[in-house]
């Protein structure tokens, strides 16, 4: 199943088309496009990583717990919080945030690239059993859904990050963490 090089390439196909029609849409959206050249895609690609980190933190969590709600909450805090370590590892303590509005641009494009790994995951199975209607379906909804919610979820982490941006102490790391609650909550 992920040695047939042909479903590999239509899963990937499947799974990286509309994470970046979604970056795309958001891109449009900044209206002053001052990222640096180069960082949007190494954001992507240390999103789609951070997949890799977090099925196995995610496989420890279901075997630990028999509740449902905490294995969510669970599933979607690792998610989160790894989809912010991966843009902090290349913007802290550097220039690249001048704005607050670049924070959620940033998480935004981390969180396409979790989703494209994350659907191309979910499409390896259907493909592999020839289940076209299956592979279709699989793709268009996690286009709507899975991917957009990613999008919003770290947007949310975003966007808390860019009204601390100015603050400091304890205000700062409110909002930081108000921002992380809300999407685990939203996600």
């Amino acid at each position: 199943m992920f040695n047939d090089p042909k479903i590999l390439s239509i899963a990937f196909i499947g799974g990286i088309i509309p994470a970046l029609l979604w970056l795309w849409f958001w891109l449009k959206e900044d209206q002053k496009k001052e990222e640096p050249k180069g960082i949007l895609p190494v954001i992507f690609f240390l999103g789609m990583l951070a997949v890799v980190a977090v099925l196995p933190i995610q496989r420890v969590i279901q075997g630990s717990t028999e509740n449902e709600i905490a294995r969510i909450i669970g599933w979607a805090g690792v998610e989160e919080i790894l989809k912010y370590l991966a843009v902090l590892v290349i913007v802290y303590r550097t220039n690249y945030v001048r704005e607050p509005v670049e924070w959620p641009i940033y998480l935004i494009t981390a969180a396409l690239g979790f989703a494209a790994l994350e659907n191309m995951l979910y499409l390896i199975k259907p493909l592999a059993a020839g289940t076209t209607t299956v592979s279709l379906l699989t793709g268009q909804l996690r286009f709507l859904g899975a991917t957009l919610l990613h999008s919003i979820a770290s947007g949310i982490v975003g966007i808390s990050l860019g009204l601390a941006y100015h603050l400091e102490g304890f205000r700062r790391y409110w909002h930081i963490f108000a921002g992380l609650v809300t999407a685990i909550a939203f996600a």
